[in-house]
């Protein structure tokens, strides 16, 4: 593998948490494709590590609530002929997956005002396409 995971900071997945499964890959394939498990599934027990502070976790297992099963989040690639890049492209999706449940909730908006200089402007358009269009009328042509 590349390394650690890095989820964001220095929070990172740790390797000894991850358990890996291979399976065969599914669709159309070559004289190679009886024998190679290249499909990876990536697990993660995201409700016993230790290795996401306690205030991340809670929003992790609040948001990924309907991709969880038993507090395990699994991820699939299966998008490569290799098993070693769908390994990592299973490990940076969770990485990813995690960094995105993990996030602070948004600032609140702040309401604020139209400028009236703009509002004006807005309608002063307005009254000319309308008077553009008037003008199109066929009432006048004789």
């Amino acid at each position: 593998m590349s390394g650690p995971y890095v989820i964001r900071g220095s929070v990172s997945l740790p390797e000894a948490e991850l358990m890996w499964r291979f399976s065969r890959s599914s669709g159309p394939g070559g004289q190679h494709v009886n024998t190679s498990d290249s499909q990876v599934e990536l697990r993660f027990d995201l409700a016993a590590t230790d290795a996401l502070p306690q205030v991340w976790k809670d929003r992790a297992l609040e948001r990924l609530a309907g991709r969880l099963v038993g507090g395990v989040i699994s991820v699939r690639a299966s998008e490569h002929r290799s098993q070693w890049r769908n390994r990592e492209t299973a490990a940076v999706r969770l990485a990813a997956l995690l960094a995105e449940a993990t996030a602070p909730p948004p600032k609140p908006r702040r309401a604020t005002r139209i400028p009236r200089g703009i509002n004006e402007r807005r309608l002063r358009e307005k009254k000319q396409r309308a008077e553009t269009k008037r003008g199109r009328t066929g009432r006048d042509w004789s």
